[in-house]
């Protein structure tokens, strides 16, 4: 069956690490060639977004910040944000992150957070050299109420209540509620994929989420295995068995 929609966690599911290959391409191609809209779903800023729907005309929705915001098109192919959070949320992370930074002045928020709105990231490699550091940034985020979690590249934290999947559903209601999510399919590999892997019947695990399973409550029921299936292979292999 082929799915009505294709939702993808992009770090390490359409891309190989951080790095665009030229599956990335055909997954966008098989996109088109079916007439299967592909909604991006990410941890990645609300710049990041900006830049994916600018540059790639197959994607008219990107679903940004783990949840946070989403970026559309509008009737001239303009993106519009949505942010799905309130503006006293907001104004709560703002603070808390100026608190943070007092308080632990030998990290710094990474270089795309001048670009994000609804959270903000700290490189999750620098955090892993001083797991003593990285303990005491999460009590600190705990104490202030502010939520967190990990994707392949950083530590994402905001305030409300935000994830991957409650963010799939605002937009399924808002945008193609015409459509059933259990028709749609979902593609992940990191740990803020699992509010998706939780709730989404059609999820899929490729095969680079062996790196997280260990930490995973909630796993997707389908797991890929293989150097084959890593990443955006993965994707395009699972999607092109679903025509089988």
């Amino acid at each position: 069956m082929i799915p009505k929609i294709i939702f993808s966690d992009f770090d390490g599911t359409l891309t190989k690490g951080t790095e665009f290959t030229p599956r990335f391409f055909d997954i966008l191609d098989y996109s088109k060639a079916h007439s299967v809209p592909i909604v991006i779903v990410t941890g990645r800023s609300l710049s990041w977004a900006h830049f994916l729907i600018t540059h790639f005309s197959a994607l008219d929705f990107v679903i940004a910040e783990g949840g946070g915001v989403l970026v559309r098109r509008d009737e001239n192919g303009n993106p519009i944000d949505e942010p799905f959070v309130e503006r006293k949320n907001i104004k709560h992370l703002e603070v808390s992150t100026k608190g943070l930074l007092k308080k632990f002045s030998n990290i710094s928020l990474s270089a795309d957070s001048f670009g994000r709105l609804t959270d903000r990231a700290i490189e999750l490699s620098d955090l892993l050299l001083d797991i003593d550091l990285f303990k005491s940034v999460k009590k600190f985020l705990e104490k202030d109420n502010i939520n967190f979690s990990t994707s392949n590249v950083h530590l994402n934290f905001w305030s409300g209540n935000v994830s991957k999947y409650n963010a799939v559903k605002i937009f399924h209601e808002k945008f193609l509620s015409e459509v059933s999510l259990d028709e749609c399919i979902y593609f992940g590999d990191s740990l803020n994929d699992e509010s998706m892997f939780r709730y989404f019947e059609n999820s899929v695990g490729v095969s680079s989420i062996k790196d997280v399973l260990s930490k995973l409550e909630y796993r997707p029921p389908i797991i890929l295995t293989g150097e084959e299936n890593d990443g955006p292979d993965g994707v395009y292999n699972h999607l092109l068995s679903l025509l089988k």
